[in-house]
């Protein structure tokens, strides 16, 4: 158990940086083009729930919560 939770961390690590990194070079791009309302892209407008990636993020962390809460379940002895 000690050896998924340490992997399961390093993985979170991991994806905040990468957020962190990706977020940070968005901020820094978007400066310098002085572009900060931009019209929004036809296929967003199409699917805006499937295009929204903080939605998507919820979506995945409840599914990653709901699976490991079942692991769990049915090998709590």
């Amino acid at each position: 158990m000690a050896q998924l939770s340490f992997i399961l961390s390093i993985i979170v690590f991991l994806i905040a940086v990468v957020g962190f990194i990706y977020t940070y070079s968005l901020g820094r791009r978007q400066r310098l083009q002085e572009q900060y309302d931009a019209p929004i892209n036809g296929k967003i407008q199409e699917h805006p729930y499937m295009r929204n990636p903080v939605l998507l993020a919820y979506l995945i962390a409840g599914l990653l919560a709901i699976g490991m809460i079942a692991y769990f379940a049915w090998n709590y002895r």
